[in-house]
């Protein structure tokens, strides 16, 4: 078991399944990256929508990843959905908000593109009575 503390003086617990010797008490290292990626995204989605003034009350990323069956076990693929909720969302403000996350800010996802991951992006809108 790990204690992992951030510059920022932030701290998480990490480790792994009692078969390699941890003793499942914390989040497993390779799962941080997929959350890190998915805060990040997220960030920026919420982010840009919120300066085109859509009215957002919820904006959540479901990642799916898949990781090789081999030793470096490295994720293969991500995807990121985005669940955004919400009063008069337009499709083509949340569109392009997913597309600028992928696209321009996300340093996470662009890492992990740039390193041979499959990334890919997908969105859905509920749209909540007024």
């Amino acid at each position: 078991m790990f204690l992992g503390e951030s510059g920022s003086g932030h701290a998480v617990v990490m480790d792994g399944p009692p078969e390699l010797g941890g003793r499942n008490m914390g989040i497993r290292p390779m799962e941080m990256l997929v959350l890190g990626m998915g805060g990040c995204a997220t960030f920026d989605v919420l982010g840009i929508l919120q300066k085109s003034r859509q009215q957002v009350d919820t904006c959540k990323v479901e990642v799916e990843a898949e990781r090789a069956d081999a030793v470096p076990a490295v994720f293969t693929k991500i995807h990121l959905k985005f669940i955004v909720s919400g009063r008069k969302l337009k499709e083509a403000q949340v569109k392009r908000a997913v597309s600028l996350s992928a696209e321009k800010y996300c340093s996470a996802s662009i890492m992990m593109e740039a390193a041979g991951v499959d990334v890919s992006h997908s969105y859905e809108i509920i749209e909540l009575e007024c």
